[in-house]
């Protein structure tokens, strides 16, 4: 009886931290669509090209597992001139392989007016797919601890009510 009460506990706990990382993830994936819209709302449009592309490899050198893809990734350095007049530089903080755009191609560049230097490529990747990954795996996760707390909690009611039931019948001679 202990040992089932040790393991019913232990599962509750698992379950929990289940809920709770996938909960963090959401939070996070959430906080970072925030800024992701704030940058929007705040920021100036201007027309760039990209320059070059900073080819760099990527993969975690600590690892020994031998199917890391250990493709280079490039991210592309967009050259703009804001309403200031200044041209500006600056590598896009994501990047690819095979490369998302070519040298000397012309892209639409998102800045802070009081910040040049704080731009982004106008395209899905720069702005969305940290919080889409974030909360997507956020919401997976948590969606599933859900899932499975609810499942285990009507099976140990059900178990219950079947016990009750077992135990307030009279037995027969």
């Amino acid at each position: 009886m202990q040992g089932q009460v040790r393991g019913r506990n232990a599962r509750r706990w698992i379950i929990f931290g289940t809920i709770a990382f996938g909960a963090l993830f959401l939070v996070i994936g959430l906080i970072l669509a925030g800024v992701s819209v704030s940058f929007l709302t705040d920021a100036e449009r201007a027309k760039g090209t990209v320059v070059s592309l900073e080819w760099r490899e990527d993969h975690d050198t600590t690892s020994r597992d031998k199917h890391t893809d250990d493709r280079p990734v490039a991210y592309p350095v967009v050259e703009f001139t804001p309403e200031n007049g200044t041209p500006t530089r600056f590598q896009d903080s994501t990047g690819s392989n095979p490369p998302a755009y070519e040298e000397g191609e012309r892209v639409e560049v998102l800045y802070r007016a009081d910040s040049p230097e704080d731009a982004r490529i106008n395209g899905f990747a720069s702005l969305w797919l940290l919080p889409l990954i974030f909360g997507g795996l956020g919401l997976l996760v948590s969606g599933i601890g859900t899932v499975v707390a609810v499942v285990t909690r009507r099976r140990a009611r059900s178990r219950g009510v079947r016990e009750a039931v077992a135990f307030v019948k009279p037995r027969r001679s």
